[in-house]
């Protein structure tokens, strides 16, 4: 069996990538056939306290650890032919949206498994709370929320760890819906070197725009729904170095060389003042950040289209494509 405690039988696979690593080495030198699905474990401040393989594609696990203080929960999504291939994979991790009604189950309601069907590609889905902000909050009253913390340094090398990946640069893509959207896009601007394709579905891209909108929603969003009185940037004053560091438009070197994928909306319903909201202000930060991009010569994808804050399958599937022509292959 192939695990992260065996990892000399683990790198074989890792390195061979294509149809040779069907073939793994069997005891006694003898060539055998690629064992299925390695066992998941314990590591990098996870300790698993739920979990369900049960499905061939969609597995399931729910963690403690000490930098959230409740059990966030995963679902890692595999490819058709992981189990019996012996195939290294890219990763795009797919961040979900603010609300009490997003969570790491979001994009296996709105049909991931059909967006990726046949082909070579892991998603992983994680928790990042109802208004985390894919950071670690400047002060909580409900114990640690420390999002960036767990995804970066603990998620991402347990992934690596446990599952046939490709633990470069070339073989992970990040990608997200609304406040998963900026996740997205600060992390792949403040960790430059883990991921080279990054994607916002109507995520905003600019923190300080129209007198610090998106910052001021960030610290009464999180404060209202996970932080208990807690904000991610600070008030009355915000921590500014913080907000500089985690802002899209004040990182655009950080994008170079990078695959990017942004999809905003241009006629929410009036009617809805949320819609309205959040879009309009998706719409206008993501112009001035492929303006800036522009100016620099940065390649990127953009779409302007009808329609308001939601998730768009259609886009999800043209970034998911073009998450596996950029990553490297299967």
């Amino acid at each position: 069996m192939l695990s992260a405690k065996n990892p000399t039988r683990r790198n074989v696979l890792k390195a061979a990538g294509g149809l040779s690593a069907a073939i793994a080495v069997g005891g006694g030198g003898v060539l055998a056939s690629a064992a299925p699905a390695a066992a998941v474990g314990d590591g990098f401040g996870l300790r698993i306290v739920d979990r369900n393989e049960a499905d061939p594609r969609m597995w399931y696990y729910r963690f403690q650890t000490s930098a959230i203080g409740w059990n966030p929960g995963v679902n890692v999504l595999l490819p058709d032919d992981y189990h019996w291939s012996g195939r290294t994979y890219p990763v795009l991790y797919l961040f979900h949206g603010g609300g009490n009604d997003q969570d790491f189950i979001t994009f296996d309601r709105e049909g991931v498994r059909d967006w990726t069907a046949g082909r070579p590609i892991i998603v992983v889905m994680p928790d990042g709370g109802h208004a985390g902000w894919y950071s670690n909050p400047v002060s909580s009253n409900v114990g640690p929320r420390n999002w960036e913390q767990f995804h970066i340094s603990q998620l991402i090398p347990w992934i690596d760890a446990n599952f046939r990946t490709f633990a470069e640069y070339d073989g992970r893509a990040v990608s997200g819906f609304s406040m998963g959207g900026f996740g997205a896009l600060k992390y792949a601007a403040k960790y430059y070197g883990h991921f080279a394709s990054v994607s916002a579905h109507s995520g905003p891209a600019s923190l300080r725009r129209d007198n610090g909108l998106v910052g001021h929603w960030a610290n009464a969003s999180s404060a209202a729904l996970d932080l208990n009185g807690g904000t991610i940037y600070g008030v009355p004053f915000w921590d500014e170095a913080r907000v500089s560091a985690d802002n899209p438009v004040q990182r655009i070197e950080s994008y170079r060389n990078k695959r990017v994928f942004l999809v905003a909306g241009t006629s929410p319903d009036p009617i809805n003042w949320f819609d309205t909201a959040n879009e309009t202000q998706v719409l206008a930060g993501q112009r001035e950040f492929r303006s800036l991009l522009g100016n620099a010569g940065i390649p990127h994808e953009w779409y302007e289209l009808p329609g308001g804050h939601f998730i768009r399958h259609d886009m999800m599937q043209r970034d998911i494509d073009g998450v596996i022509d950029r990553l490297r292959k299967a």
